[in-house]
């Protein structure tokens, strides 16, 4: 039997009883508040990425398909045919292999790899620029032009008032969905019309349309300058067939699978003259915004796993201390000091596994709170939010739990060489 667990578990009976009680009962406050910040980190960092990357992405789409001569430029006026091998069979696209490359130890090793998912939806799509005047006020705007294959499930959950454009009809739509942003500051609502002047091959040109709907994502810098009509109405605006669009947006099934993804349709599924680009390229700024968040949660956790460190050892101490007269008589007995230094580490596990389960579920408790009382409000207009979100990955807790565990525990052994240094004689004389 191992002596040093069995003599653990009842040094851990008694402690409730020791002096020492209230050290110990810190200590598992301390690893539990630790834990419970530390899920909450990860949660709220979590959530708050995936509720920005899907507004962004859900919005413009993953991928896009444009001329290769104007990839740079979202806002290019220039034209590819509808008419191609890849629309709408695109969508058909499931999982791909690819070879990812990692550099392990100055090597770099290729791993073959499938996709998560593949291609969920593709549409067309078409841009304009122009003025909007409504009675007194005046407003600079980009129409964005969706067709009949647009996907509205994305705009739908974000519309406060009103209903989709009608692109089913024949004829054009004079319908326009614009921001609760445009809104406001045109002083308008559903029902009321304007008109929207453009300027096109050196002619002022208007354009009559009547607000069928109103949205907001709280993406403030793009509710503000975009709104969306009749892809229709672009092409005669830019004099194009209907055959002739800007290009396609492509939305995929797992956003991790953007990479490889971009990658196989631009070298298997679309012909040379045409380029596929991801968001997170045409938009780098605000992805590498969200790519700071990530330093944020390293130093959070950093510090949670110092202050747990540093509480453990000073309890470890304590307990050392406390157990001297025990730490001489098992000496005298002939027990070697790696097997009395493992049991004042089984005893800090016992006291870490505590705090961890008084952790996980304050911080469980915490996050399931903000999310569905969403108590916890932000400012919308700076963070794209109006609450702190919530987003739960298991694996992510059990790493946070394991890695906490691990990491305290080695740190442990260097404070439990004190063993070694104590005397069996001076111990057994230790009051």
């Amino acid at each position: 039997m191992n002596y040093s667990f069995f003599i653990a578990k009842k040094v851990a009976a008694e402690g409730e009883q020791s002096f020492a009680r209230v050290i110990i009962r810190i200590a598992v406050i301390a690893i539990a508040l630790s834990i419970s910040v530390m899920i909450c980190a990860t949660a709220l960092v979590s959530g708050f990425k995936r509720e920005i990357s899907s507004k962004i992405f859900g919005f413009w789409g993953h991928i896009h398909i444009t001329n290769a001569s104007v990839y740079e430029n979202l806002l290019e006026e220039s034209y590819v045919d509808k008419n191609q091998n890849f629309y709408p069979s695109l969508d058909t696209i499931r999982r791909v292999a690819f070879l990812e490359k990692r550099n392990i130890l100055g090597r770099e090793v290729k791993r073959k790899r499938y996709t998560n998912g593949g291609v969920r939806h593709i549409q067309v799509y078409a841009f304009k620029g122009g003025i909007i005047k409504a009675k007194d006020e005046i407003e600079g705007i980009f129409l964005k032009g969706v067709g009949q294959d647009f996907d509205w499930h994305f705009l739908s959950q974000y519309l406060v008032a009103g209903k989709p454009i009608n692109t089913k009809d024949s004829t054009a739509s004079n319908e326009i969905l614009i921001s609760r942003t445009t809104a406001n500051r045109l002083k308008v609502g559903v029902g009321d019309g304007f008109r929207v002047h453009f300027v096109q091959n050196g002619e002022q040109l208007k354009r009559s349309f009547k607000i069928c709907g109103i949205y907001k994502t709280g993406l403030e810098e793009y509710d503000r300058q975009f709104a969306l009509v009749d892809i229709r109405k672009i092409q005669q605006l830019l004099g194009w067939t209907e055959d002739q669009v800007a290009g396609f947006e492509v939305f995929l099934d797992d956003i991790n699978d953007l990479k490889p993804l971009s990658e196989d349709i631009y070298y298997n599924h679309i012909p040379n003259e045409l380029y596929a680009e991801t968001i997170r390229q045409k938009f780098p700024g605000i992805f590498n915004w969200l790519d700071l968040q990530n330093i944020n949660e390293v130093v959070i956790l950093s510090l949670m796993v110092i202050v747990a460190i540093i509480n453990m050892i000073t309890a470890l101490m304590i307990l050392i201390f406390e157990r001297t007269n025990m730490i001489g008589v098992l000496k005298s007995m002939g027990a070697r000091n790696w097997g009395i230094r493992r049991i004042f580490l089984y005893y800090a596990s016992y006291i870490i596994l505590n705090g961890l389960f008084w952790g996980n579920l304050l911080g469980i408790a915490l996050c399931l709170l903000q999310k569905y009382f969403k108590f916890i409000r932000l400012d919308e207009e700076n963070y794209y939010l109006s609450y702190a979100p919530v987003h739960f990955n298991v694996w992510s807790i059990i790493l946070l739990n394991v890695g906490t565990l691990v990491i305290t525990l080695l740190f442990l052994v260097i404070p439990s060489y004190l063993v070694s240094r104590i005397s069996p004689v001076k111990a057994i004389r230790f009051d």
